[in-house]
């Protein structure tokens, strides 16, 4: 039962995240509350994890939760489960683009689907930032104001935030960093 979950579930992500990986992350938080197949710590720390190695983050993400939900089977189905709808919408559009491309209602729907997308990432954007840089387990159990803040974490951000604005290099640079940092700090 758990492969035909993990299929479905991320069948729904495949199908309705448009926009690329990160448009995934409000789905999949949305999973992690439904089935608790991953904390959100880990979905978290996959987010950091997916972002520094190759591939989708997308199918990254699914691959590691259908492994950590299903073992080895569960990791293929919940990749295959991710991809089937891309799969089978490029086809569509491969068959029927050229047919359509100039029709002013599919010009109009494109049009509309890009400010869900930039909404769909910046929702997510907000999630990662939340659990990033607020500690809201310790707020919770103090009811102290100060420990809202993760002051490490708000640090690490504002020091790349200056870096990246200031130095411009490649982008895969500030996550080593950020990762170096991380062991040396043992954050």
């Amino acid at each position: 039962m758990i492969y035909v979950e993990l299929f479905l579930e991320f069948f729904k992500i495949g199908m309705f995240s448009i926009g690329g990986g990160l448009a995934t992350l409000p789905f999949l938080y949305q999973m992690v509350d439904k089935y608790g197949w991953i904390s959100s710590d880990d979905l978290l720390n996959m987010i950091a994890v997916a972002e520094s190695t190759p591939g989708p983050i997308g199918i990254n993400i699914a691959t590691f939760v259908g492994y950590k939900a299903g073992n080895i089977l569960g990791g293929i189905i919940a990749t295959l489960g991710i991809i089937t709808p891309a799969i089978i919408i490029i086809s569509l559009i491969v068959h029927y683009f050229m047919k359509f491309n100039e029709n002013p209602i599919v010009q109009s729907g494109f049009k509309g689907i890009r400010p869900a997308v930039v909404g769909l990432i910046g929702a997510a954007g907000f999630e990662v930032a939340r659990t990033a840089l607020f500690d809201m387990h310790h707020y919770k159990s103090t009811h102290n104001i100060l420990y809202l803040f993760d002051y490490k974490a708000i640090l690490l951000f504002a020091i790349m935030l200056f870096a990246i604005n200031k130095y411009k290099k490649h982008p895969i640079l500030y996550i080593i960093a950020s990762a170096i940092i991380g062991i040396l700090f043992k954050y």
